[in-house]
């Protein structure tokens, strides 16, 4: 479908289609690509929640008031829109969630691979990650239950493909949604197909000359009010090109307006430029015409998922695709005529290896065809091709070659889907070759977020788990994320450490006021599991010669696909963006201020960080927030804390497997009979037969049998000799290992009614019990168990196995969603317990 007709628009059908009794999957993962800075799939899923008034309807999206809120992950039944990257949706997809905890993994990879529609959006740009859904969503047989009788029950994940220009796989040509012949009778296809968008060409041999030239064919463009949009094929040629008009306005005296639109922005300032672009009309429905020249300089991330509407385009030669979505952000609606100027220039020495003369003669030669840049013209382009192979070949030339990639595989995905192991010699560690292949220009990403709180002690060391858990509770968040090259981040951070770090450590140097020293810790690696990879010390970085270049080379492996926390003093943000002369103490998520507004009494970060010391009240007088750890940042000499980080965890929210234990004081009768009623309502939502819903709910009713062993209940500070399922806090270092998951199986096993299930129903319920905290995927620890070794051994033996029983039975997604129902059953009830103090029932 053609650029401006309203592919987005399948967000509101698939809603309306659900409301009205439609068999259709009840999540919609609509998919952009990670170069999408302001997405509209955003905009039309904050329209559909305001303008439907659903409370019932779940919105995650990358940005804005529902970023990154998690949602969708509360209720399997509920219906939801969650909006994300490839890399987030395909990690989930594949259980290495990036920044998701392994515990976590098997949760968000059940209810992403199951009852999901997959919109997928500029399929073209990610050929590998469409054949990568195609294998899955086709693949019933390998990746789905093997009985036929079984897939009626779980639901599938089903695919669906948007595109503008189109790379279509035979397999597929004839189940294509398409314009017709009597869709011209309409005004609007015919006026926005035919829209006025005349071609000029000009070649320049130099690169200076290309920004000049660009610049100066802008600003005459802009001489009177228009919008006028820049394409630049690097950033550092938006940043030049903006900077030259920005002159063009100071020296002419004149009025006139530049923003910039490039990657490698904080998600929380692309909001800032959301707004930008509507105030001055390049996004949105505005038909006023500007009050001054408005210059809007983008690179790619300004080519894909953003409505832009302008006046006039100048832009640079790239491939072909990339020009016909170029040529999409112009007179989008037909309602003016546009002009469309193409400057093509070789670029900075050492950034393409391909020879000039070639590339130009590549990508020059589907412009021969064209002195029009509308739709309707492009369209006809490709009728064209169909019957004439020289000129398909040339398109095909001038156009991006569709990267290898491995292919997936069943034992593959069951390698991944063991999160349970740290080490698996079948699972590949990057899984980016199987969402995007192997990219031969593509750069290694880093992921940057600022942060006023890390664990680091005064005195003493801080082990690697304490590192990993601290980060678990206080998880990264979307809206505080920069997603840049590596190289990009290793220069950046080199520049403000010689900057910032003094060389002489100041008196307590940890100090938040004071400046950072040679010792101090300035920055934490991440691996995409959220496991330590390296921290970085000031001295790391003020080294010279030999030594800096080895410590370089070895920070930039270590960033590669990684995440950079970094102290918050370091600075180098200036809006939104990495910038080595920015000197101010960027905004954090945990400096105490307001990050996010909150939805409906909600916070979108669904955590905090404070600083307590000795003698204050850990508690504060805020019933929705509960302590979730506690980091000792100060010890005296005998080892006792006397200032702590607190990490606190909104009432509702679940992220470490801990926190469904910790709320209002709850006996272990009590929560099972809610959890139970949680799963029969699941299952009736779910339409699950009597027989699977009788054993979901005798999996609800014993599913915490274990917590009765005095052990779990000391750790809990359970109170007046009663079993508790739910205490006021948890202090997990007393349970020496205990998962009370395992200790519940003895007891299960015992049960009359359990009994009473049949032998694949009670294989079943055994596992989801075992795994209902992310363990058993298919290993679990017997650590403080009563039983003999011998027994407790062969249990264990006996989880892993039936691990590998169901996941042949069942396939990976749909023992993952199996598990997902008990979890979400198990977290409703907590939140009535914690919220209400009684059980609520759920919408039907």
């Amino acid at each position: 479908m053609p650029t401006g007709l309203g592919k987005t628009s399948v967000m509101f059908i698939w809603y309306l289609a659900f409301k009205t009794g439609a068999d259709i999957p009840r999540r919609l993962i609509y998919v952009v690509d990670r170069r999408a800075v302001v997405d509209q799939a955003t905009t039309v899923a904050d329209e559909i929640r305001e303008k439907s008034n659903d409370p019932q309807l779940c919105v995650s999206t990358l940005r804005g008031q529902h970023v990154d809120n998690r949602e969708w992950l509360a209720d399997p039944a509920a219906l939801a829109i969650i909006v994300g990257t490839v890399d987030m949706i395909g990690s989930r997809l594949l259980f290495s969630g990036y920044g998701v905890s392994r515990k976590m993994r098997p949760y968000h990879a059940g209810l992403l691979g199951a009852d999901s529609l997959v919109v997928l959006d500029e399929a073209h740009l990610v050929p590998p990650f469409e054949k990568l859904l195609q294998t899955i969503t086709n693949g019933v047989e390998t990746y789905g239950p093997c009985e036929q009788n079984d897939r009626w029950l779980v639901p599938s994940v089903k695919l669906l493909s948007l595109s503008a220009t189109g790379r279509v796989d035979a397999s597929v040509q004839n189940n294509i949604f398409k314009l017709l012949p009597e869709d011209m009778n309409d005004e609007a296809v015919r006026k926005r197909l035919g829209a006025s968008k005349g071609i000029t060409y000009q070649e320049v041999d130099a690169h200076e000359e290309l920004m000049k030239q660009i610049s100066n064919r802008a600003w005459a463009f802009g001489g009177k009010p228009a919008r006028v949009l820049v394409y630049c094929n690097s950033r550092e040629d938006a940043i030049q090109v903006k900077k030259n008009i920005d002159n063009q306005i100071k020296k002419n005296t004149s009025s006139g307006v530049t923003e910039l639109l490039v990657g490698g922005r904080r998600v929380l300032e692309r909001e800032k430029l959301s707004d930008w672009l509507k105030d001055h009309g390049f996004s949105g429905n505005s038909a006023n015409p500007p009050k001054q020249p408005t210059f809007l300089v983008a690179t790619s991330a300004g080519e894909v998922g953003v409505d832009l509407d302008a006046d006039h385009l100048i832009c640079d030669l790239v491939e072909w695709e990339r020009m016909v979505q170029r040529f999409g952000r112009v007179n989008r609606r037909g309602e003016k005529n546009a002009s469309i100027k193409i400057i093509a220039g070789p670029s900075k020495k050492g950034k393409i290896r391909e020879n000039w003369g070639q590339r130009l003669t590549r990508l020059r030669y589907p412009l021969n065809y064209l002195v029009n840049g509308s739709p309707s013209e492009i369209l006809n382009l490709k009728k064209r091709a169909a019957n004439d192979p020289e000129l398909q070949e040339g398109i095909n030339n001038a156009t991006t070659s569709v990267p290898l990639r491995p292919a997936l595989t069943r034992a593959l995905v069951d390698a991944w889907s063991m999160t349970s192991l740290d080490k698996h010699t079948g699972r590949p560690d990057d899984i980016q070759p199987w969402l995007r292949g192997w990219e031969e220009d593509q750069r290694p990403q880093t992921t940057v977020l600022w942060r006023e709180h890390l664990p680091v002690r005064t005195t003493g060391t801080t082990t690697t788990k304490e590192i990993e858990a601290f980060f678990e509770a206080a998880p990264p968040h979307a809206s505080e994320k920069l997603e840049t090259e590596s190289y990009r981040v290793v220069n950046w951070l080199e520049k403000r450490t010689k900057k910032v770090v003094k060389s002489t450590p100041p008196d307590n140097a940890n100090s938040q006021e004071t400046a950072l020293g040679p010792e101090d810790v300035i920055g934490f690696i991440l691996s995409p599991a959220m496991d330590l990879r390296d921290a970085v010390c000031g001295r790391d970085l003020i080294e010279t010669g030999e030594a800096l270049k080895k410590i370089k080379e070895n920070l930039q492996k270590n960033l590669m696909g990684s995440m950079l926390i970094v102290n918050n003093r370091l600075g180098g943000l200036q809006e939104g963006m990495l910038d080595d002369s920015a000197d101010a103490t960027p905004c954090v998520i945990d400096d105490g201020q307001e990050w996010l507004p909150s939805q409906n009494d909600h916070p979108v970060v669904r955590f905090r960080v404070r600083s307590l010391s000795a003698g204050e009240k850990a508690h504060t007088e805020d019933k929705n927030w509960r302590e979730r750890l506690r980091f000792d940042v100060e010890r005296t000499q005998e080892g006792d804390g006397t200032r702590w980080l607190l990490v606190e965890k909104w009432c509702h929210d679940s992220e470490t497997e801990d926190d469904r234990s910790v709320g209002r004081l709850q006996e272990l009768a009590e929560h099972h009979a809610w959890t139970k009623e949680k799963a029969r309502t699941l299952a009736q939502k779910l339409g699950l037969s009597g027989d699977f819903s009788d054993m979901l709910a005798a999996a609800a009713r014993l599913h915490d049998q274990g917590k009765r062993h005095p052990r779990w209940q000391r750790a809990a500070n359970a109170p007046d000799g009663k079993v508790y399922a739910k205490t006021k806090r948890m202090n997990p270092k007393l349970l020496d290992g205990y998962r009370h998951e395992f200790g519940s199986l003895s007891y299960v096993e015992k049960d009359e009614n359990f009994k009473a299930l049949s032998p694949d129903l009670q294989e079943l319920t055994l596992h989801l019990i075992a795994a209902h905290h992310g363990w058993a995927r298919p290993l679990i620890s017997t650590n403080g168990c009563d039983e003999p070794p011998s027994v407790s051994g062969k249990r264990a033996c006996d989880v892993a196995l039936r691990f590998a029983r169901l996941q042949k039975r069942w396939g990976p997604w749909g023992l993952a969603w199996w598990e997902a129902l008990l979890r979400a059953a198990d977290q409703l009830a907590s939140r009535d317990n914690d919220k209400h103090g009684k059980l609520t029932e759920i919408n039907i």
